[in-house]
């Protein structure tokens, strides 16, 4: 049997985005541990011209949905990104969560032959819905969920790599 859109897409976002909520978790009483505003690390940012760890945060939640709105055409939550502590990023990752997740796996039949446009300053990327998944919802997802990642461990969160792969499925 093919591997299917849904298969390919869903459960990768909902393990990715669980393990999102708990590095965030660890970010958070990390800095109450060391008497730090948590809201402080969540401005944090590795350079200057990066998003901040909201940032990070908010990029992934939209590419997760941005991805499986577009392979099923179901219109995903508006969710704005005005998210500034960690209560509020936990929201908007649950909130994520909640919306892949409720996406009938019979929307995603056919997604791998669904144009996908993407619209950017510098002109338009058109895909298939295999190519798009693959070649950019995919890799944009995780560049984002890494970032994340490196912000908090940058900033002296006790993480590793086990944290960042989350817990083995099978």
């Amino acid at each position: 049997m093919p591997l299917s859109m849904h298969r390919a897409s869903v459960p990768v976002f909902v393990r990715a985005l669980k393990v999102l909520a708990t590095l965030l978790e660890k970010g958070e009483a990390h800095a109450k541990a060391q008497g730090l505003d948590p809201d402080a690390l969540v401005a944090a940012r590795l350079a200057d011209d990066m998003l901040p760890l909201s940032g990070q945060v908010q990029r992934a939640s939209d590419a997760a949905k941005g991805a499986v709105s577009r392979l099923t055409g179901v219109e995903a939550p508006a969710m704005p990104d005005e998210e500034s502590t960690f209560a509020q990023l936990q929201k908007r990752v649950a909130d994520t969560l909640a919306y892949v997740q409720s996406v009938d796996p019979k929307a995603f039949e056919g997604g791998e032959d669904r144009t996908v446009e993407l619209k950017f300053p510098g002109g338009t990327l058109t895909f298939t819905g295999e190519d798009y998944l693959f070649d950019f919802a995919l890799p944009n997802f995780f560049f984002h969920v890494v970032t994340a990642y490196d912000i908090l461990r940058h900033n002296g969160v006790q993480i590793g790599k086990l944290d960042y792969l989350g817990p083995a499925q099978g």
